[in-house]
């Protein structure tokens, strides 16, 4: 049993008051860096010009059979998990077309989802497999 308690979304929306923003979704390729002082910068940036970052889009490869580079791609995510966390995005789409190694690379992709959702960012896949 879990001692955290429970958002109540209904009741935090109701108090709620419109902003002069635009939600936008974010292509991880257009970002210089995912460093803390670069995302820091865009954020202020984003800011100034009325954006609020609903999302971040990254493009993965997962098409050889070798553990090494699965886990050297999904660390590679995981800083976009931190990337998004940090500028407020609440969600991560992760796309890519081929897994050379579905064994291999579901764990992995199931692992970084739950960071994402510790980081307070929801991980969503376009890709030829689903979380279970």
């Amino acid at each position: 049993m879990s001692t955290t308690p429970t958002p109540n979304v209904d009741r935090t929306v109701e108090g709620c008051q419109p902003a002069d923003v635009t939600p936008v979704d974010i292509d991880a390729g257009t970002l210089d860096s995912t460093a803390p002082e670069y995302l820091r910068d865009l954020k202020r940036e984003l800011v100034e010009e009325n954006f609020q970052p609903a999302g971040l889009t990254v493009d993965a490869c997962f098409d050889e059979d070798c553990s090494l580079a699965t886990q050297e791609e999904i660390e590679r995510v995981r800083d976009y998990v931190r990337a998004a966390s940090f500028l407020g995005a609440a969600r991560l789409t992760l796309r890519f077309d081929d897994v050379a190694n579905e064994a291999k690379v579901r764990p992995a992709v199931d692992a970084c989802a739950e960071r994402a959702r510790r980081e307070g960012v929801t991980l969503t896949l376009d890709a030829p497999i689903s979380f279970d």
